[in-house]
């Protein structure tokens, strides 16, 4: 059995910055077995001496060096976690010295401030979002006139999780509709979507995939059954395409995947926060 390599992402601030970009490049390596660990809020000398205690205990009971994607900017911390032993790979390093080049000053290395909020209204806009994606969830809420988008697909689908994705990260109205039994019956989009058929985006999912996440939440169901899951699959695509709604299928892809290609499609254009 391939041996286990610990990998720790490490941050004097949340730690999603590094787990993101360390998650992206340990995809690249087919073959290898990792455990990950994030170690959020390192941003004094005792806490890195403390996690580079930990990363060190690691290598020794793995017998494999440790990897440690860092995005902590104090250079006191940095040396403090490198006595660990393990493979340091700062993830602004590649960056810095570029862009202190070509701007003619110095990076200012304060703790935190990758991570920090930008400004007040930047925060009320995701707040908002967010809270236009809860009241707007799964059909509670049809008065779609202020979203940015709308999902629609079956029950289970990924609808939830992709609008509150879009809503934190984007600060993107995202509401989502789920097509009902009597939906895909009626083979037509419902009456209540047809004036904001623009907004629109069709998600939906292999049937046995479905079926398997039916399964979790309402074991032996009819609901959860593979041929309900396979007719209902079969219905909302053919109502879907047949209507020129834009489909994608959540099987295979990740969130950040069907964020990104959603907004792509419709051209809503948002930075990342």
């Amino acid at each position: 059995m391939t041996p286990v390599r610990p990998v720790f992402y490490v941050s004097d601030g949340t730690g999603i910055t590094a787990e993101t970009i360390g998650h992206s490049l340990l995809t690249q390596f087919e073959g290898l077995r990792f455990s990950t660990d994030r170690l959020p809020f390192v941003d004094t000398l005792d806490k890195a001496r403390e996690a580079a205690a930990r990363i060190r205990a690691a290598g020794e009971a793995s017998g494999l060096r440790p990897v440690v994607v860092n995005s902590c900017v104090e250079p006191d911390l940095n040396r403090a976690l490198a006595e660990s032993g393990a493979l340091m790979l700062d993830v602004f390093d590649p960056f810095i010295s570029p862009l202190e080049k070509e701007l003619g000053q110095s990076r200012s290395a304060f703790i935190g401030r990758a991570h920090g909020m930008v400004d007040f209204e930047t925060y009320h806009k995701r707040i908002n979002a967010m809270n236009y994606a809860l009241t707007h969830d799964d059909g509670v809420k049809l008065d779609y006139s202020d979203a940015d988008l709308i999902l629609v697909a079956v029950s289970r689908a990924g609808k939830t999780p992709t609008c509150v994705y879009l809503a934190l990260q984007h600060g993107v109205k995202a509401a989502n509709y789920p097509l009902t039994p009597d939906d895909l019956d009626a083979e037509r989009l419902p009456d209540k979507l047809r004036q904001y058929r623009r907004k629109l985006f069709g998600l939906t999912i292999d049937p046995i995939r479905l079926h398997q996440i039916r399964q979790e939440r309402r074991p032996d169901s009819r609901y959860a059954q593979l041929d309900t899951c396979k007719r209902e699959v079969a219905q909302a695509e053919a109502l879907l395409r047949r209507e020129g709604v834009e489909l994608l299928s959540t099987t295979h892809a990740s969130i950040e995947e069907i964020a990104s290609r959603v907004m792509e499609y419709l051209g809503i254009n948002r930075e990342m926060y």
